[in-house]
Formats: C-alpha cells, structure tokens, sequence
C-alpha cells in the first residue's frame, strides 16, 4: 500500500504551513511520521492512502505488523506470446514482493494450448500470474501490475469496453480471483523494453523452457 503524508508544522514563533510527501509505502511512512512526531512541531499528521482513505498512526503502525510476515508491497509484471502456426500460447509473469524484512523475486512461465489469439494469451498470463500470487500467499492488500499489452491494461483498468468474448471471459475471471483475494490493482502500461523478463519467460514455455524460481533480492 501506497501512503501520503500530510504535515501540518508550526513554527515557536506561531507560522504555520502545511507540506506534503510523495507516495511511500506503509512501512516508510511510519517510520517517517514518528520522527516527524518526535520532532514536536507536527501540530498534525495525515497518513492517506492511494485510495483516498485517511490512517491514524496507530492504525498504519497495527496494519505493517499485520503484514510483516505475509508477502506484501507486490509488483506484478506480466507477458503473453502466441504462436498462430501451433495455436500454442507462452505465459510468463515476474513477482517482486516484500517478507519478513527481506525483498524476493519470483519468476515463472507456462504454455497453454486452444487459445485463439495474442490477445488472449496476454489476458491468460495476467490470470496466470494471479494464479502464482495466490500460490506465494498473496491477499487483501493493494498490488501493482504492469504490462506491454495496451489492450488488456486498458480494459481491465476500465478505460476501454471489452467486447469480444473470449477476452470477456478471461477479464470476468481475473476480476472474479481479485474479488476472491481481496485485491485491489493498480495497473500500468509499459514499453516492452521495460517488461523484458516476463516476455523472455513467455518465449522460452514456447520454446518448453519451464521455469519456476524465487531469488533474494539485495
């Protein structure tokens, strides 16, 4: 979760202003608001979050403990290659998250077949993906999604209609999961450049590379 904080200083003197952060986690931003604490000329704090919902210390401070040992502060990449000669689709979805202190990446891929275009593959890789968040532990939390398909990042953001229905139910299923985990997405398009693992997973399931791995990160 993305926090914003609010300071409302006062000088000795009377003068007072307000600042206000950039986005932070919740975890930075509980550190960040006892020292502004401590400092003794916060007249007041507001932690918001990125959907608008304002925290008391307190409660932020009870929300990272609760989430310390679960995966957290997850971001989703995911890509999707299909093959019209096979009819053969490649997945490919990287996970970064955040446990116990420490900072993991999680890369997988798989292949499916009877799938009937690129689009649809990008939409079985994003569901895919969800899939191996689930299997890592992943729920309630807000998470991060990016991908190079301008497609399905629009429709499932909601800036475009769905109309065609197999990519309908691809979009009601990983609406449905999300409902199911208490997720709440945030997406973002990107280049492809900058989405290059997961279309480098997506490749090698067609090339029947599978990959399954989880590293450290520093």
């Amino acid at each position: 979760m993305k926090i914003r904080i609010e300071w409302h200083y006062h000088t000795p003197k009377g003068l007072n202003t307000v600042f206000q952060s950039d986005e932070m986690t919740a975890g930075e931003a509980v550190v960040l608001a006892e020292d502004l604490t401590h400092t003794g000329r916060a007249k007041k704090l507001v932690l918001t979050d990125q959907f608008d919902s304002t925290w008391t210390l307190k409660e932020l401070r009870g929300y990272v403990k609760g989430i310390e040992t679960d995966p957290h502060n997850i971001m989703l990449s995911f890509d999707g290659g299909f093959d019209r000669g096979t009819g053969k689709a490649g997945l490919g979805c990287v996970i970064q998250y955040e446990q116990n202190g420490k900072f993991y990446r999680f890369r997988a891929n798989r292949a499916l077949t009877q799938l009937s275009s690129n689009n649809e593959a990008e939409y079985a890789a994003l569901h895919f993906a969800l899939e191996q968040a689930q299997e890592l532990g992943v729920h309630d939390i807000p998470l991060t999604i990016f991908g190079d398909s301008r497609v399905v990042i629009q429709q499932m953001s909601g800036e475009w209609p769905v109309m065609e229905p197999d990519l309908a139910k691809w979009a009601d299923r990983i609406d449905a999961r999300m409902e199911s985990l208490g997720l709440h997405p945030e997406y973002h398009l990107v280049p492809r450049k900058e989405n290059m693992e997961a279309d480098r997973l997506a490749t090698q399931s067609l090339n029947g590379v599978e990959v399954s791995a989880t590293v450290e990160l520093d």
